[in-house]
């Protein structure tokens, strides 16, 4: 309670459905004072097909952040430029990304195989990591960006969510693997 002051429960449900994983999570606020959410999934995926430097990614989001030297969102955005589809071959990301739709689709695909995460509408910020010379893609569902209560309290960051006292906050997002 020290670090985080705010007495609050949190469910996680994981269906499959044809194929398809649903990442469910409900927090309740049991506090007496809103509380704010910044909540967020690591996921870390690899292709077998064909080897990274194949890879093709699709950013779903209209803005890129800009982060400062040590990987925090500056309060900047500018609009994503990237490829689209982006070939992964010497790229390396370590990105955070908003502006995302409703339902925003981001996958990564080989020649067959494709995995695609799709992201609630309260999973507003997506971090993209897929460093050079490393298997593997992670695209992380977030509620908001990274360090977002520093960033709030700072006046950097106007988007944090929260839950009334009382309340609760519910969002999914969704992993589709297809040719594999």
């Amino acid at each position: 309670m020290a670090q985080f002051p705010f007495a609050h429960t949190i469910e996680m449900t994981y269906r499959l459905h044809k194929g398809v994983l649903e990442v469910a999570t409900r927090i309740q606020n049991l506090s007496t004072d809103p509380m704010p959410v910044a909540i967020g999934y690591h996921p870390y995926f690899q292709l077998h097909d064909v080897p990274r430097d194949q890879w093709k990614v699709h950013l779903a989001a209209r803005d890129h952040l800009v982060l400062s030297k040590k990987l925090i969102p500056t309060g900047e955005r500018k609009p994503n430029e990237f490829a689209d589809p982006l070939p992964l071959a010497g790229t390396l990301l370590d990105d955070v990304f908003s502006g995302l739709d409703a339902n925003a689709t981001f996958w990564v695909e080989g020649v067959r195989q494709r995995i695609s995460v799709t992201y609630g509408k309260k999973y507003t910020v997506a971090v993209v990591y897929a460093p050079s010379g490393r298997p593997f893609i992670c695209f992380e569902p977030m509620s908001a960006v990274t360090d977002a209560f520093n960033l709030a309290h700072a006046g950097l960051y106007k988007d944090l969510q929260s839950i009334a006292p009382g309340g609760e906050w519910r969002e999914s997002f969704w992993i589709a693997p297809t040719g594999f």
